[in-house]
């Protein structure tokens, strides 16, 4: 998105994902889905002016805030200060139209660099994580990993003040309601006492704390696992942001042990049309069908699992399994869950990805990925309208296409197919 919360600044459009059930993906995220890529700017508006505005909207939100079970001490206090911070609106309007190749997010993602640091969180919070694992049944490298891509091992959890940001974006409109039910939600939060209004931040568009939860999130699936009767997942101690993401795993039906999934050799002759999240078939299929594990060893049954090919015929083949898919919940962006997963695997002392990526590709724009669905629809082969996402009708539209110019039908929306509907 400019993802809120991630270091390595992943676009959630960046590709789409494996189990949405449409282009226009819902976001299901601990932190929200923010703008699409590409919209239009609004007219700059002037400080001056948007501050009078927005003194007038806090008045106005005031009352409703209080109809929601908002003390006025509360508000009075947690609103104090507060003005229209052109800087999270700069944020909000200028995300970058440009995503990252899924090879160069992954080389940020598992860096050495965090792979070190990663094994060294899992060696300090070892008794804690290992606590953490035991009630909630969820790996603990899972768990560390989404602590490293979300803020860096706690590096890098925001520093702006969440009250002020939330009612800055919910004043602007473009997504009102959205940001005003988290700014109720924050406010919540501080009349519950976990944290105070000044104590409360994080990222320009709400997500808060080491694994960066927005309000609602925090509300639903927060814990408190030190016990101390405040779920503080914005302190130097991380024991309760690391439980809640578990927790928040835990609910979404995470299976212990079982991989996000596992790198794969795929046989001469693959059918390509059997890839993608929506073809499920038990492992003995997949064994049946030739595939072996990158090493060319036999595939581990962990139940029925998909094919997913982030970079095309030419680029690495997974076999994704029931966790991924309670990854997504995190962040639905396949490089995301990939990157957890893979980061998480490093941890543990797995070797790097096998197979090489098509390194000489770079990432359609937002722009073009608009320009790809429209000539694909043109030509016969319709995206069911266009706005710049590459979910499962695209893919099936890049396929149809592909079949019918004799290419290999993987479905993937590169530059060169671009060109050749040019």
């Amino acid at each position: 998105m400019g993802r809120v919360g991630t270091a390595l600044g992943l676009t959630a459009m960046m590709m789409g994902s494996a189990a949405a059930a449409s282009d226009s993906a819902v976001s299901r995220s601990p932190r929200p889905e923010l703008r699409p890529e590409g919209t239009a700017m609004q007219e700059q508006v002037v400080p001056a002016v948007a501050n009078r505005a927005f003194k007038r909207w806090i008045d106005g939100f005031r009352a409703r805030a209080m109809a929601r079970g908002i003390s006025a001490a509360t508000f009075d206090a947690a609103f104090k200060g507060v003005e229209y911070d052109t800087d999270v609106i700069a944020k909000d309007r200028n995300q970058s139209e440009f995503t990252k190749t899924i090879w160069d997010y992954l080389d940020s993602a598992a860096s050495a660099t965090r792979v070190a640091n990663g094994k060294a969180a899992l060696h300090k919070y070892s008794r804690t994580l290992n606590a953490i694992e035991r009630r909630y049944g969820v790996d603990k490298e899972v768990v560390v990993a989404i602590w490293g891509l979300e803020s860096a091992y706690g590096a890098h959890r925001g520093n702006i003040p969440i009250v002020e940001a939330l009612a800055t974006l919910a004043f602007d409109g473009r997504r009102g309601k959205f940001f005003e039910g988290q700014l109720i939600d924050a406010l919540k939060i501080i009349q519950h006492g976990d944290v105070t209004a000044a104590g409360m931040t994080g990222s320009w568009a709400g997500a808060m704390g080491h694994t960066q939860f927005i309000p609602s999130s925090y509300l639903s699936y927060a814990v408190d696992f030190r016990g101390d009767g405040k779920r503080d997942i914005w302190s130097d101690d991380p024991t309760d942001a690391l439980a809640s993401t578990a927790a928040y795993l835990a609910h979404f039906g995470w299976t212990k042990g079982q991989p996000w999934g596992i790198e794969v050799q795929l046989p001469e002759g693959f059918d390509y049309g059997l890839t993608g999240a929506r073809i499920k078939k038990p492992v003995s299929d997949w064994r049946a069908l030739g595939l072996h594990t990158a090493a060319g060893g036999r595939l581990p049954d962990y139940g029925e699992a998909s094919v997913l090919l982030p970079a095309g015929a030419r680029g690495a083949a997974f076999l994704i399994f029931h966790n991924f898919h309670v990854l997504e919940r995190y962040n639905t962006a396949d490089a995301y869950v990939i990157g957890v997963g893979h980061l998480a695997d490093r941890i543990k002392g797995a070797g790097p990805i096998r197979h090489k990526w098509p390194r000489s590709d770079r990432a359609l724009t937002f722009a073009e990925r608009q320009e790809l669905q429209k000539r694909l629809t043109k030509a016969g082969f319709s995206t069911d309208g266009v706005d710049g996402r590459i979910g499962p009708k695209t893919i099936g539209a890049v396929r149809a296409y592909q079949r019918h110019a004799g290419m290999v039908p993987d479905g993937y929306a590169s530059l060169h197919l671009l060109k050749m509907l040019r």
